[in-house]
């Protein structure tokens, strides 16, 4: 069996690919794919990674879309107000207990993102 070591990218489609990944490495910090040998790809921290398939019929994210974005953050509270000063809002901000805190928000195309705050170990 493969073993797999962890997720290499996110691919999908976008109307405007290089304003979207502007978008998430200003409001998210996540570096778009380096085009030169001096720029660097976006580095993740170790910490857990869910794969999860959802029933065709979920409506746990909108029904035009076949994917939803999840990012873990250190700090969602935080994360939430800068995001709000820059005029991004959220949505759906809930806590599963002993999974932690989440909410919702959508990038310049519409897509769903989930900003996660993993509860403490």
């Amino acid at each position: 069996m493969v073993k797999t070591l962890g997720i290499g990218g996110v691919f999908f489609r976008a109307k405007d690919p290089a304003a979207l990944a502007q978008w998430y490495q200003t409001h998210l910090e996540v570096a778009p794919v380096p085009t030169g040998p001096d720029m660097m790809p976006w580095i993740t921290e170790a910490g857990v990674t869910v794969f999860s398939p959802f029933q065709e019929d979920t409506d746990y994210f909108p029904e035009d879309r076949s994917f939803m974005l999840n990012f873990r953050v250190a700090n969602l509270a935080a994360a939430l107000a800068e995001l709000a000063g820059n005029g991004i809002e959220s949505s759906s901000i809930e806590t599963m207990e002993g999974v932690g805190k989440f909410a919702r928000i959508h990038d310049p195309e519409g897509n769903p993102i989930e900003l996660w705050e993993p509860a403490a170990p």
